[in-house]
């Protein structure tokens, strides 16, 4: 064990020796494993940072909520036949809350997109959603301050406002939001709650962030009305595992309120979050496949260049493996040697490409989600090991196979 140790040490003295005195051509070598390990670094930790942002924010969404709306989130019906079909109307709605026994709350959606401002502030086409006090029980929703609108201002269509978080920001950088006066589409809004930060990017204007919630009687009054626009009913079930019985109940409850015969195929959808987590990872995995490709192919070109590399400094030293084998070197400790120079210059090429993703990272950060994570450090230096040993393999075999005698020969 000591000799192996000492063999260790001897070769890692003499690979930083020989990097040392072809300082310029280790540079040139590590380049195509400082770029893949970049690459394959960069992409694990914006794929994890957008997974946790994604992760995130579909949890507003719920996943024991369901979504019935003229719409389907995914589907391959024809989009003409969808757009046909006839916009759910409040009136369904609270038809659709007396029948319904299951749920644990209800709450109808409707939304219009409007300006919002605060003194000189002004926030274009801003998603604004109408909907009643228990929108509360059917999301995931806390807040930073303030509360949601109360069941007797949203019956009496109090002009009172939650904000999403990132409005909360644009509007009030400095200052409470919370008792403040907006205008929404012109109109004096009171805010009476803020969010907690609790979206994703990935949701765009479905981000809660970005959204402000109002009671739906002031957006039927004034922005629009259920003939234009469907109305999206919220179905939270008891548990997780009443999901599907929830579900049966309201396709059933829907069929009747719609007066469906047994022949007809439902005029409505009903969505639910592992739809959108479903079609995110078939998404999120054909990136993956991609960038692993590419990463792949950088590395591979790497490793050829260190191999070529290390080919040339074995004919460049074949004098000195002579004169190490002729004093009594074994074939492993020149293998030995040969492998862990390839496996340094790899691996300070690893080194530096991590450095450079993080910093990538850090920049990435400002306009997409990232997230360098412990086994994104693990990978990098794993990778930058397993090439060098891969790429210098068959030069130190070729150089631990070297007869003595002609390497001393060997001008």
């Amino acid at each position: 064990m000591g000799n192996l140790f000492f063999e260790i040490k001897e070769g890692l003295i003499i690979a930083f020796r020989a990097i040392r005195a072809n300082k310029a051509r280790a540079v040139l070598t590590t380049l195509g494993i400082v770029i893949g390990v970049t690459s394959v670094v960069l992409m694990s930790t914006a794929i994890k940072g957008i997974d946790t942002s994604f992760q995130n924010g579909i949890s507003s969404l719920g996943a024991d909520v369901l979504y019935i709306d003229k719409w389907a989130w995914f589907s391959n019906q024809e989009w003409w036949k969808v757009r046909r079909r006839k916009n759910i109307s409040l009136d369904e709605f609270d038809r659709f809350k007396d029948m319904a026994k299951s749920p644990l709350a209800v709450a109808p959606t409707l939304w219009t997109s409007e300006t919002v401002k605060f003194k000189e502030v002004s926030l274009e086409n801003i998603f604004v959603t109408g909907t009643t006090a228990d929108y509360v029980q059917t999301s995931n929703f806390s807040f930073s301050n303030g509360r949601f609108f109360s069941e007797i201002e949203g019956k009496a269509s109090r002009y009172n406002a939650v904000l999403g978080s990132e409005i909360a920001k644009k509007l009030f950088p400095r200052e409470n939001a919370v008792d403040k006066e907006i205008k929404v589409g012109g109109l004096n809004y009171k805010v009476v709650g803020v969010l907690d930060e609790q979206g994703s990017f990935m949701l765009g204007n479905f981000n809660p962030d970005n959204q402000v919630y109002v009671p739906i009687g002031t957006i039927l009054k004034h922005f629009v009305n259920d003939n234009i626009r469907s109305v999206t009913i919220n179905v939270r079930a008891k548990n997780t595992a009443s999901v599907e019985e929830t579900k049966e109940e309201a396709i059933g409850v829907m069929r009747k309120i719609r007066g469906l015969k047994l022949s007809e195929e439902n005029d409505f959808s009903v969505n639910q979050q592992e739809g959108l987590t479903s079609n995110y990872n078939q998404t999120v995995g054909v990136i993956q496949i991609a960038g692993f490709f590419i990463t792949g192919l950088s590395l591979f070109v790497g490793a050829i260049g260190i191999m070529n590399i290390m080919f040339v400094s074995v004919k460049e030293r074949t004098k000195e493996i002579g004169i190490r084998k002729a004093i009594g070197a074994k074939r492993r400790t020149i293998l030995m040697q040969f492998l862990l120079e390839s496996s340094v210059i790899c691996l300070l090429g690893g080194i530096i490409g991590l450095v450079i993703a993080v910093i990538l990272s850090m920049v990435i950060n400002q306009v997409l989600p990232t997230s360098v994570q412990t086994d994104a450090v693990v990978l990098a230096i794993s990778i930058s090991l397993i090439t060098g040993i891969i790429a210098g393999l068959a030069p130190a075999y070729s150089a631990a196979k070297m007869d003595p005698v002609e390497a001393l020969r060997y001008e």
